[in-house]
């Protein structure tokens, strides 16, 4: 079949101009394929081709191009070209996968060649051997067709050259020769590679963990030697006995960006055994048993059986507000009740009446009260209105100061933009002791309601943690929303911050600035923490330092300043499941009345959980400044391990009572 292939390979190198002499040549032939291919398309009679057609070939024999680019930057062993060709192109675009007149794939070529770092490349994006290979043998013969036939082709062409008198023809002779003359040499290349290739070693290490109650994790290292052929895949088995007889099953990794393997389905409580092997060309080498030999599939909530301190909570409030909501729907409450004195009425009527007035606009300046301003910004722009001032609406004139409750209750509100207008209407202002509290919160809602109206926009973003206050009275509740898209809208327009910063007059003194001017001024921190605040943890086990400062209507705990959303932490390791033995581990060292040793027993030293809590403490300590002598009295909360969804969960050190 490989004869034949050659044959028809020749004849059609017979009936075509001749081919590129040189590796040099056939490159310049590549670059100037694309152009030829156009000639040819647009000399077609037009009738007879659609033009969706057209493009379609015109895409096709460019894909080609890179195609062919590809297989010459492999024989040529550019792997600058190569990587350039992977990044710009994806997989199917190349063909990657997809044999060429030999038979050969880009992966063969390098692996045969002993190219590693091309070999690693197309591995990580997605390449594959030939399939065509299914023995030993099978290759060793194909490579031996494909080493007889280019000989015989060069040494007919050297002939031909030889016997001929000088003339053009000739010329074009000596190229075929010399084109045929290199390949020959990769040929034997590759044979020579192939011979002389050995199966891998096994694995230079096998790491195995627990990472729920029904799998385990198994990461994997490359064999430390370099004499044997590329790695091309990996097999994990994994059974029940420690000989692997019987084995309970096996996967074949042979995506390796990432040399790791999840076993799932497996029974919780049950010890399972691990060991991996690799493969290249020449076949699966000996098998790497895993460290630890074994694992047991458990959580650390499966020691007392404890639940999810949050399961289900979200459904019960889901349907408390939807309880809520059914019997708002029936209720009249939110009418103005009949024996409010006209005063009232007359308030929450003006209010009204200004919330849908057509003049309803933004605030230039600020009197004594509270207020709500929103900070809408993408990249170094942020909204503001045509008066060049940022959005600002009033909340309440007599305000003058902000509660920490009706803060909180604001913020618990920005849960809810959307249902700010049933929030009104449920808001009830009655005569009765609270309605001070009641007429405060009312305003809020109004005040919300006419930002959103201004600025057409729903969504206000997230509550700044902390109100702007200055000495004449002016409170400032802030909200900040990244917008990712390009928006445009009516009331208000795009600027840059520092222009903002510099054309804004101050009407404040320096020493005494409004709340608007202290705002301006720290923008861009508020901005800063904003951004960090949305930074999500990597998956993993985190160590947090838990340090609270109390005071009666809050308490302030300690977090760092590049992510003020979680707690001082290091990383323990990138599994973030506690294990029940592991867990068992921690409740007798926290019940140990004597602090642990500095020489640890046995069982506690061969503990890998142990170590990592050693340095990760230790590493604590450093980044919130506390000398590790005084750390001997913290403890360890003992009571759960917190966990923030599947991906994320901490312990927690704290320090002494």
């Amino acid at each position: 079949k490989m004869t034949q292939q050659m044959r028809d390979l020749q004849l059609a190198q017979a009936r075509k101009p001749p081919g590129p002499s040189s590796p040099n040549a056939a490159k310049r032939l590549y670059r100037n394929l694309s152009g030829k291919f156009r000639v040819n398309y647009t000399s077609f009679d037009e009738g007879s081709l659609v033009g969706r057609g057209e493009k379609e070939k015109l895409r096709k024999s460019y894909l080609f191009q890179s195609n062919a680019a590809l297989f010459e930057a492999v024989e040529l062993q550019d792997l600058d070209r190569v990587q350039e060709l992977l990044k710009q192109y994806s997989p199917e675009e190349l063909d990657l996968n997809t044999p060429n007149s030999e038979g050969l794939l880009p992966l063969d070529i390098a692996i045969m060649t002993n190219n590693a770092p091309i070999a690693r490349a197309l591995l990580q994006a997605g390449a594959k051997e030939s399939p065509h290979f299914v023995s030993l043998e099978s290759r060793s013969l194909h490579l031996s067709t494909l080493v007889r036939e280019a000989e015989q082709r060069v040494n007919e062409l050297m002939a031909q050259v030889v016997n001929e008198a000088p003339n053009a023809d000739c010329s074009e002779k000596e190229k075929q020769l010399k084109a045929w003359e290199w390949r020959f040499r990769l040929y034997k290349r590759m044979k020579a590679g192939f011979e002389h290739a050995r199966v891998p070693d096994a694995p230079s290490s096998v790491h195995l963990s627990v990472v729920s109650s029904s799998s385990v994790q198994v990461t994997f290292w490359e064999p430390l030697s370099v004499n044997s052929a590329v790695v091309t895949k990996y097999k994990v088995e994994w059974s029940c006995s420690p000989t692997f007889s019987p084995p309970l099953g096996e996967a074949v990794v042979d995506k390796l960006k990432n040399l790791h393997f999840t076993i799932q389905g497996l029974v919780s409580g049950t010890a399972y055994y691990v060991r991996v092997s690799a493969y290249n060309m020449k076949g699966w080498g000996p098998p790497q048993a895993s460290v630890p030999p074994c694992a047991i599939p458990s959580n650390w909530r499966e020691y007392d059986g404890r639940a999810p301190r949050r399961r289900g909570q979200a459904e019960a409030l889901d349907h408390l507000l939807g309880q809520v909501k059914t019997v708002h729907q029936h209720c009249v409450c939110h009418e103005p009740c009949k024996n409010q004195p006209q005063s009232r009425k007359h308030s929450v009527s003006k209010s009204l009446k200004h919330l849908f007035h057509p003049g309803s606009k933004f605030l230039k300046t600020l009197k004594r009260g509270l207020y709500l301003t929103a900070i809408f910004y993408k990249d170094d722009n942020i909204l503001v209105t045509h008066e060049d001032q940022i959005p600002v609406v009033e909340i309440d004139d007599t305000y003058s100061c902000l509660l920490m409750q009706d803060f909180l209750w604001f913020t618990k509100v920005s849960c809810m933009w959307d249902e700010i207008l049933w929030l009104r209407q449920c808001v009830t202002v009655s005569q009765s002791s609270c309605s001070c509290i009641l007429q405060t919160r009312f305003k809020m809602l109004l005040a919300i309601s006419q930002m959103q109206g201004l600025l057409g926009i729903q969504d206000l973003g997230q509550v700044f943690f902390e109100p702007v206050k200055d000495k004449q009275g002016n409170i400032l509740i802030v909200t900040l929303k990244e917008v990712k898209t390009n928006q445009t809208f009516e009331s208000v327009r795009w600027v840059p911050i520092c222009k903002l910063q510099t054309s804004r007059k101050s009407v404040s003194s320096p020493e005494e600035p409004t709340a608007l001017d202290m705002l301006l001024i720290s923008v861009q921190d508020k901005l800063a923490y904003h951004q960090r605040s949305s930074h999500a943890l990597s998956p993993g086990l985190y160590l947090g330092y838990l340090k609270l400062c109390s005071a009666v209507d809050q308490i302030r705990v300690l977090v760092p300043e590049q992510l003020p959303n979680i707690l001082c932490h290091v990383k323990i390791r990138s599994n973030p499941n506690i294990s029940r033995e592991e867990w068992e581990w921690l409740q007798k060292m926290a019940s140990a009345e004597e602090p642990v040793p500095a020489e640890p027993e046995a069982d506690t030293s061969q503990n890998p959980l142990f170590h990592e809590l050693q340095v990760a403490i230790k590493e604590l300590m450093t980044l919130v400044n506390i000398p590790l002598q005084e750390a001997k009295d913290f403890r360890l909360y003992s009571q759960e391990v917190l966990d923030f969804g599947d991906q994320v969960s901490f312990l927690l050190l704290l320090p002494p009572s």
